[in-house]
């Protein structure tokens, strides 16, 4: 029996967990769970508060140290967004939220100036305004990438706050839409064009990398740190209970909706450009062909919204209210970029109604009513382009993630494109983070049998058309 810790750090929150591997099958406890806010400074940006982090991290670790015998440790969190490092490994700038509104307009001008062919023949990746290469464009134009500063990706920052060692792991430098996709190595040509400094890039690793031991965290050290798939997404679809990569779909659903399915080799073609299709690289040389729709983020934000008028409501009692609207006329498309920034979801869910000659919705179940058949309608239109762009026809939806737990969007999400689903773990990231490890650790052989185990070891939930 080994026990294996991992980070799992999303945008809204994050949890220190402990994997078992036992007789063949996989199970978890979460040691530590804390909020993950960012802050709004003075002067109106958006940032993260990443000594708190670190610091709840560290608690975490030292509680599931102090429980278990660990083997290793690794770490996912979400993508694009990164820390600056000087020379002397001290934080030279501030640690921005993907969010924030910097980078507001980046993404046009470097299309305009530059095509979108240059930018995506060889990165595959989704044109987002908010990828790593517009921050990292948003931070030179600040003064900020100035010499002898490294730009360290957050999963990557952690492995450097317990070990020292600096590099940037691959599924996640996939995201930046600054990595050679084909060859899994920074596009020094992409870089130049677009006068970043190459001095800021560091080393890149993959996954299964033993990258360190932790050093200066009291009992904490000597415990060995391992590189898994640190993109929670790649965690999460190395995690997911795939049977037939060729025929079957996943979703990711959390701040984010994940769709898209598994390929052996980028395609960045130009009708996956025009689908806006990315290509992020995977563990075990995968890659992970798929579009980030706007997931629970909306969601979370009505509540948060509501709750700052004086009246709360919880994310279950809001499911109910939508499974009681017995029609909905209204779709929305959840991508909109007026859902990127924080606040006024309601005020924007009329507003795009109106716009579009459609019914706006009043009460709190339409709304959510609203914004779950929106995103059901968004996956069917994805599963299609992918369906066009691979060749492939696919049979079946595998849905992970804290988004699988919600029954009314998974049997929407069934009905409305056709295909069955089924529903869990809804802690894929975890198993796919402690799975690598158990891998690196040489208890599971391969990354098919890792989802055998996952398949053997909780039960999933079956939805129909």
């Amino acid at each position: 029996m080994s026990h294996f810790a991992a980070i799992d750090l999303g945008a809204s929150s994050g949890r220190v967990a402990v994997g078992t591997l036992s007789d063949g099958k996989l199970s978890f406890e979460i040691i530590h769970r804390f909020p993950n806010k960012p802050i709004s400074t003075t002067d109106g940006a958006l940032l993260w508060d990443w000594e708190f982090l670190n610091g709840e991290i560290r608690s975490g670790l030292e509680s599931a140290a102090k429980r278990y015998t660990l083997t290793s440790v690794a770490v996912d969190t979400w993508a694009v967004d990164y820390i600056l490092l000087n020379s002397n490994k001290e934080i030279a700038a501030p640690t921005y939220s993907y969010r924030d509104d910097r980078t507001d307009g980046v993404m046009e001008i470097a299309i305009e100036s530059f095509g979108r062919e240059t930018l995506y023949s060889t990165t595959g990746i989704q044109f987002l305004p908010f990828n790593t290469v517009y921050q990292l464009i948003a931070a030179r134009d600040a003064g900020e990438l100035t010499p002898g500063n490294t730009f360290v990706m957050l999963p990557d920052a952690i492995n450097f706050e317990l070990t020292g060692s600096i590099s940037t792991e691959i599924t996640n430098a996939s995201t930046t839409q600054l990595l050679d996709t084909k060859t899994r190595k920074w596009d020094w040509d992409l870089i130049s064009k677009l006068n970043l400094p190459k001095e800021v890039f560091p080393e890149l690793h993959e996954a299964r990398t033993k990258v360190g031991t932790v050093r200066n965290h009291g009992v904490l050290d000597g415990l060995e740190v391992v590189a898994v798939g640190s993109h929670d997404t790649a965690s999460a679809v190395a995690g997911a209970p795939l049977e037939d990569s060729d025929t079957e779909i996943y979703i990711s659903s959390g701040t984010w909706s994940l769709v898209g399915c598994e390929i052996d080799t980028p395609i960045t073609s130009a009708k996956a450009m025009e689908f806006n299709l990315t290509n992020e690289l995977g563990v075990e040389g995968k890659v992970r062909l798929l579009k980030n729709v706007s997931g629970m983020w909306v969601i979370s934000e009505l509540l948060r919204e509501w709750a700052a008028n004086g009246d709360s409501i919880t994310a279950s009692e809001l499911v109910k209210l939508a499974k009681k609207v017995e029609s909905n006329t209204t779709i929305i498309d959840p991508n909109n970029p007026l859902f990127i920034h924080p606040g006024k979801m309601v005020e924007r869910i009329a507003y795009l109604a109106t716009q579009s000659g459609q019914q706006v919705p009043q009460t709190k179940g339409e709304i959510a009513r609203c914004i779950y058949e929106s995103l059901a309608h968004s996956y069917k239109k994805v599963i299609a382009q992918l369906e066009e762009v691979t060749n492939r026809k696919f049979k079946k939806i595998r849905v992970v993630g804290g988004g699988s737990a919600n029954d009314l969007l998974n049997q929407l999400t069934a009905t409305i494109t056709g295909l069955e689903l089924t529903a869990g773990p809804v802690e894929a990231t975890l198993l796919g983070n402690v799975g690598m490890q158990a891998i690196v650790a040489g208890e599971i052989g391969t990354l098919s049998e890792l989802r055998t185990i996952v398949r053997n070891s909780f039960e999933l939930k079956t939805f129909k058309p």
